[in-house]
This record gives C-alpha cells, sequence and structure tokens, in this order.
C-alpha cells in the first residue's frame, strides 16, 4: 500500500512539473511578442504629407521643378513623409526622404495633401551640373581620319583600226560580162542531146 501511494505521488509530482514548466514557457513567449503602435511621421512642426491616389505614383526630385532635377525615388498612394518646408511658390513641398541630399527632397504639391499646420519658404538646392561630355583628342581622331586622294579615272583609247581589205583587180560587173551564164550552158547542152536524139529516130536502122 505504501508502495502505490509513493508511485501515486511520483506521477502527481511529474505531471505538476509538466504543468509548470509549459505555463513558464507560454509567459515567456507572451513577453516577446512585439505589439503593433503606429507612429506618425515625425517632423519639426508636425507637419506631413500623403500621397493621393490620383497616380499611381509621385516622384521624388533633388529639386522643386520637373525640368531642371532630376528624380531620386518615388511614392506610392498612402505613404507618408514629414514635410520640411515649401518652394517660393507653393508649387513644391521639400520632405524627408533618404537618397537625396542631405536626406531631403522635393515633391509636387498637387499630389499630395499636407496636415494642419504652416510651412516656411525653403530656397531651392543649386541646379545640377549637367554630365561632362565626352572629348575625343585631335591627335588619336586624326589617326583614324581616311581622307579620300583624288585619283584621274584612266581615259578610253579606242583600238587601231582594222586592216583594209584588198581591192579587186576587176569590178564584179566586168567579171559578169566576161563569164557566161551557167543557165545558158545547161540550155545548149540539151538543145544538142535533143537533135541528137531526133536524128537518132530518123535514120534507118540497119540490123
Amino acid at each position: 500500500m505504501s508502495r502505490f501511494k509513493f508511485h501515486m505521488a511520483l506521477i502527481g509530482f511529474s505531471l505538476g512539473l509538466i504543468f509548470w514548466f509549459a505555463a513558464s514557457s507560454r509567459t515567456v513567449a507572451l513577453a516577446q511578442e512585439p505589439q503593433a503602435s503606429p507612429t506618425p511621421p515625425a517632423s519639426s512642426g508636425g507637419i506631413f504629407v500623403t500621397v493621393l491616389g490620383d497616380e499611381p505614383f509621385a516622384n521624388v526630385r533633388l529639386g522643386p521643378s520637373a525640368s531642371i532635377y532630376p528624380v531620386i525615388g518615388q511614392l506610392l498612394p498612402g505613404d507618408t513623409a514629414p514635410a520640411i518646408g515649401r518652394s517660393p511658390g507653393g508649387d513644391w513641398v521639400q520632405i524627408e526622404f533618404a537618397g537625396g541630399i542631405n536626406n531631403k527632397g522635393w515633391i509636387y504639391s498637387p499630389l499630395v495633401s499636407l496636415s494642419p499646420g504652416t510651412l516656411h519658404v525653403v530656397e531651392p538646392p543649386p541646379t545640377p551640373l549637367p554630365p561632362p561630355t565626352s572629348t575625343i583628342d585631335p591627335t588619336l581622331a586624326a589617326q583614324f581620319s581616311i581622307v579620300p586622294t583624288s585619283t584621274r579615272l584612266p581615259t578610253f583609247t579606242p583600238p587601231a583600226p582594222l586592216a583594209t581589205k584588198a581591192a579587186y583587180s576587176t569590178s564584179p560587173d566586168s567579171e559578169a560580162k566576161d563569164s557566161v551564164p551557167l543557165g545558158l550552158i545547161i540550155f545548149t547542152l540539151g538543145s544538142f542531146g535533143v537533135v541528137g536524139l531526133a536524128v537518132s529516130l530518123l535514120l534507118p536502122r540497119r540490123f
């Protein structure tokens, strides 16, 4: 009986130890769980800008001009940023933006909504210098420049005239007059043949 009580006490102690370890680990896990608490953007006067949803994004530039200053980043609709100042005309707002000069940039004011407050005028940064243009060494360029030389085309030389044919001693007309026509000769021989045949038929035959 005493052995049974000892076993029950040992089992109870083990279960209590397991429950205590589980409860302590859960408490530690809950204590380490971070709690999200939104923090509004901080600025010198508590003023910030929020990008409107009219455009897919808003460009952040190095200065208050779209034609002079380059783009250094973008903000999406709903993004906020602390406002520092405004341009002399009020068309641009200077904000805190990582990547710009002194972590500052400029955004077009119609693309954002401004929280209540007053912004002081900020002078725009100096105009950025244009990128240096690459110049070509004239000495090096002269080595690759090819000046075409004016060469005279060869002149056409006509071929030598052919040798003249030898002149005939007698003209074709005179040769035709001296020679007997071939038709006349054939006619004469045929006549003689006909006469001979007639004579042979008329003469009496001797057997």
